[in-house]
């Protein structure tokens, strides 16, 4: 067998149990001899207390191979019955070790009778019986504990997957929409192209930094969203517009990244955009946290396709932060989204952590 290095319960259950069955087992062979002499005594109590840590050592060795053959819960029933039958061997040679011990030095009063076997071995097998469960409740205490933190890195590593799967939905969406902007201008005024390409590649870089990151804080996505904007103005001019209206005090609040990008995006797409009748896109701030995204329904002659990534996207990420609060509300003449805002907890550090590395 591997030499093993007891842990802390195990050692104390040593220091705390082993004493009693010392004494206990002194006194049944010994008798009354035990506790009137000094030297009786001293050497009772050491020698069987020597004989009981190599004993103690074997149990643990013992203990420690039937919970490695035997491992985890379903296992539990038939460890048990095998730790009880180990017991029972281990506390009899611990008893034969201590008897074979008195008998060879004669010691005065010494009594190695049936009745006097049995009664030591009863006591010695119920005082280990409780060390071994108390180190059965630790192994399973233990194995729990680790059953939980593996139960919880899977759930990261699949919650990196799937951050990763809505994160491509994202660049090829974007992209698609904008090129097909940047094919309409080149053919109508091909100065306006040359400046909308150069906005989208600012905007482009500051979206591939941010989508990294998996969040983002409420200040950065709305400095990005204006951004986005320009983009639109180019391309619509009056027929779109926006208007902000933020509490400052929700600026370092977090919201998945690219959120109010996607949004934006979904409101140009399927209205009519006119400069007699503008699209209004409202971002405002609201009490409990929300943040909401409201936009004027302008119906189109010809509805656009729509697969509704974007909102899917949103919801699905909020979700998986386990963060409720998304809304999407839709009435005869407004589109509304409620976008929970996430106080950083230290949310934004565990998703990037998700996100790059996947714990």
């Amino acid at each position: 067998m591997i030499l093993v290095r007891p842990r802390k319960i195990e050692w104390a259950s040593y220091f705390i149990l082993m004493p009693l069955i010392d004494a206990g087992t002194c006194f049944m062979l010994l008798g009354s001899h035990w506790y009137l002499s000094v030297r009786l005594w001293i050497f009772g109590f050491f020698y069987t207390m020597i004989t009981g840590l190599l004993v103690w050592y074997i149990d643990v060795i013992c203990t420690r191979y039937i919970n490695s053959a035997l491992f985890g819960f379903r296992e539990t029933g038939k460890r048990l019955f095998i730790l009880t039958v180990k017991q029972f061997f281990i506390v009899l040679l611990s008893v034969n070790l201590i008897m074979s011990g008195f008998k060879l030095m004669d010691l005065p009063g010494y009594d190695p009778s049936t009745e006097n076997f049995w009664i030591s071995l009863g006591l010695a097998y119920f005082v280990t019986f409780i060390a071994m469960i108390i180190w059965e409740a630790n192994y399973i205490f233990t194995e729990w504990k680790r059953s939980l933190a593996e139960k919880e890195k899977y759930e990261h590593l699949s919650l990196q997957s799937e951050f990763d799967t809505l994160k491509s939905q994202v660049n090829p969406h974007f992209l698609f929409n904008c090129f097909n902007t940047l094919s309409s201008l080149i053919s109508e005024d091909k100065q306006q192209a040359e400046k909308f390409l150069d906005e989208l590649s600012k905007v482009y870089r500051y979206l591939l930094r941010n989508n990294e990151d998996g969040m983002t804080t409420l200040k950065s996505e709305l400095q990005f969203i204006l951004s986005y904007f320009e983009l639109l103005k180019t391309r619509h001019c009056d027929a779109i517009q926006l208007e902000l209206e933020i509490d400052k005090k929700y600026e370092n609040y977090l919201l998945p990244s690219l959120s109010l990008q996607m949004l934006v995006e979904n409101a140009v797409k399927h209205n009519a955009l006119s400069k007699h009748n503008p699209l209004v896109i409202e971002i405002f701030s609201t009490a409990g946290n929300k943040l909401v995204v409201n936009n004027n329904l302008v119906p189109r002659t010809q509805k656009a396709p729509s697969g509704k990534i974007g909102l899917k996207n949103i919801r699905a990420k909020y979700e998986l932060l386990k963060q409720p609060g998304f809304q999407v509300m839709e009435e005869p003449k407004s589109f509304t989204v409620v976008l929970p805002l996430i106080w950083d907890n230290g949310s934004k550090r565990k998703t990037s952590l998700l996100t790059n590395k996947g714990l």
